[in-house]
């Protein structure tokens, strides 16, 4: 078919400190090792230029967004991508006048910057209280054509959610990749969501019949709240899946990662197309999608 339809993807794992370049050198380290290892797209993990700040509602810490034409970190990573010829998508905690985003860009392999997509969920529970921060994203759920695939990207929350994957693979997503932080719950030291985390976006890969890249940080972070100390312990477990929603290499919880996958795009879309789950939709049955009770819809 001409070109070579192989692409390795990597997905990077690192502790993150509070301070951003040594943040961002870390990222920078990793991806370097990624690229000597092959890989074209590489995915560092949600917000990594600090802690997950999250943990708390703190008017200082909205001090650290920042607008997204001529962001530093984003203008690091595309000399980076530009340089080693790899894609990169930069998450960003990013200021728009008086709106707020969780955002990501995504960088292209000569260094383009190929624009942003707004994380659409906002969670907001003991411990990831993004509500005080993000407004929910506007852009709604976004491809880039990239050197070597169609991608989709999204962030953390939005993995919980089979409908932002959908529409990603609707619109010809050939690779789906999701930077998160996620870990304990401060409010109840018994839950570990890792395995249904997983299982999620396993599910994801497999119902869409596409691979799937999961990059989440480690390490304990400790952050003062209006309410005293708050703690998470971020659960790593980084993941690459294949398109039946295999798990073909994945990190532990604590260890720094550079996570490595070759797929065939050109394979896997011959069994996407094959296997029938998008001959077989039913568009014109799924409008109780476009409510929230099951009788009125929103739009």
């Amino acid at each position: 078919m001409g070109k070579d339809r192989n692409v390795v993807v990597s997905s990077l794992q690192f502790a993150c400190s509070d301070d951003v370049s040594t943040n961002v050198t870390t990222a920078e380290r990793l991806v370097r090792a990624a690229h000597k290892q092959g890989a074209n797209v590489i995915l560092i993990q949600e917000l990594f230029e600090g802690y997950y700040f999250c943990q708390a509602q703190r008017e200082d810490f909205i001090q650290r967004a920042k607008p997204y034409k001529g962001h530093p970190t984003i203008l690091r990573m595309q000399n980076l991508a530009k340089e080693l010829g790899v894609v990169i998508p930069v998450s960003f905690f990013e200021e728009a006048n008086n709106a707020h985003y969780n955002s990501i860009a995504i960088i292209d392999a000569d260094g383009t910057d190929l624009g942003i997509y707004r994380k659409s969920h906002i969670p907001d529970g003991p411990g990831y209280q993004e509500k005080f921060y993000f407004n929910p994203g506007d852009t709604g759920f976004k491809v880039f054509q990239t050197k070597f695939a169609k991608i989709g990207v999204a962030i953390c929350w939005d993995q919980w959610f089979p409908e932002a994957a959908r529409a990603m693979v609707l619109q010809g997503a050939e690779i789906l990749f999701y930077p998160t932080a996620i870990g304990s719950e401060p409010q109840d030291g018994g839950l570990d969501s890792r395995d249904h985390w997983k299982r999620v976006m396993q599910g994801h890969a497999g119902a869409n019949l596409v691979p799937l890249v999961a990059s989440n940080r480690i390490g304990k972070e400790i952050i003062e709240t209006e309410h005293g100390k708050s703690e998470i312990t971020f659960y790593g477990n980084s993941f690459i899946a294949g398109p039946t929603g295999e798990i073909v290499s994945a990190a532990d919880d604590k260890e720094e990662a550079v996570l490595i996958a070759q797929f065939d795009l050109d394979k896997i879309k011959s069994q996407r197309h094959s296997w029938g789950v998008f001959r077989d939709r039913r568009p014109d049955l799924y409008k109780v999608l476009l409510t929230l009770d099951g009788n009125n819809p929103v739009l």
